[in-house]
């Protein structure tokens, strides 16, 4: 069986493990205060253009989007986000269990616009501030969702945040796969001067764990590890976070890889495609959704591991995702595969 079901299902890349066994006898100063951290917040700021910006390493994605929501919102203020954001599906209402609301957007193609976050907005600040309703204090966005936003649509968000003093906060769980994709045109320097907070992904981007914050708003500066200690976001051999954030983005291999990644997912697109099967979505990045019968979806389950999102009028949605790790021959088993749908 070939796991097509998740980017997280294979070990780290080879930068990393090279750096961990050469490092491995030495020690390091506890929780984030080490040679490592120091080293890797020295390359992202290069990679951003911002000396100013904070640098902080978390171990988990639900970790950083718990910690910067937490750290930016008030009890009476709330988050704007699509209805397929992840804090909105997949964590569990842990933005709502530190007492924010979630404001939820009808998606489009895992997206949401700019129109759509001002008249969110407004519905508040340009109506007289009622006492009943919470504060839309940040918008929340991921990139990749599958699909990209623009550096226009990116701009356009922004400069709706900015007219009502709203924060904006990038998910990048999938960051190296949004960034490798052929219609990406957006770079890490972009986001540092267009969000306020964003996240360079770790986990599921050829670390064994990990997610590096970049913070260039001073607001949400301030005490910023004193929110990570709260949710319990510190972890004690930080080092182990900053090591390999280190070692793959010096090397350049945490963009090689990922980049890869994608280039694999578009053969994947291209079989699907050439048999006719429908997607659900078209994607430039590693996660391609199409929409199986039952026969195709069983055919494929005797080879291989694939997530099924759900159900539509023509059979299931699945994902299939390529990875870091990915293969050439596993590609090439799938895509042969497919043609006998």
């Amino acid at each position: 069986m070939i796991r097509f079901n998740n980017d997280y299902n294979c070990g780290a890349l080879d930068s990393i493990l090279s750096a961990l066994t050469a490092a491995n006898a030495e020690s390091f100063p506890g929780y984030g205060e080490d040679i490592w951290c120091r080293r890797a917040e020295a390359v992202i700021k290069q990679l951003v253009s911002s000396e100013d910006a904070l640098i902080k390493f978390v171990p988990g994605a639900t970790q950083a989007n718990l910690v910067v929501i937490a750290a930016a919102l008030s009890p009476i203020q709330s988050v704007i986000a699509a209805d397929t954001g992840h804090i909105n599906c997949h964590e569990a209402a842990s933005i709502e269990n530190t007492g924010h609301k979630i404001l939820a957007l009808p998606n489009t193609d895992g997206k949401i616009t700019a129109q759509q976050v001002a008249a969110c907005a407004a519905a508040y600040y340009d109506g007289g501030t009622p006492e009943y309703l919470t504060e839309p204090k940040l918008v929340y966005l991921s990139f990749p969702t599958g699909t990209l936003y623009s550096t226009q649509e990116l701009r356009d968000i922004r400069e709706v945040c900015q007219k009502y003093g709203m924060y904006l906060f990038v998910d990048g769980a999938r960051m190296g796969y949004g960034l490798g994709a052929a219609d990406n045109d957006l770079t890490l320097k972009d986001f540092a001067e267009l969000t306020d907070v964003f996240y360079i992904g770790g986990t599921k981007c050829g670390a064994l764990f990990g997610e590096a914050l970049v913070i260039t708003e001073p607001r949400l500066q301030y005490r910023f590890k004193a929110y990570m200690k709260q949710h319990g976001a510190v972890l004690a051999k930080g080092w182990l976070m900053g090591l390999q954030f280190a070692a793959m983005l010096e090397s350049g291999e945490y963009f090689e890889k990922t980049k890869r990644a994608d280039a694999l997912a578009m053969q994947i697109r291209e079989a699907f495609g050439a048999k006719g099967i429908p997607f659900w979505v078209e994607s430039p990045t590693n996660q391609q959704f199409v929409i199986l019968s039952r026969r195709q979806k069983e055919a494929l389950a005797q080879g291989y591991y694939f997530e099924e999102e759900g159900a539509s009028e023509q059979g299931t949605v699945v994902r299939f995702c390529t990875s870091w790790a990915t293969t050439q021959a596993e590609v090439d088993a799938l895509v042969a595969d497919i043609a006998k749908l």
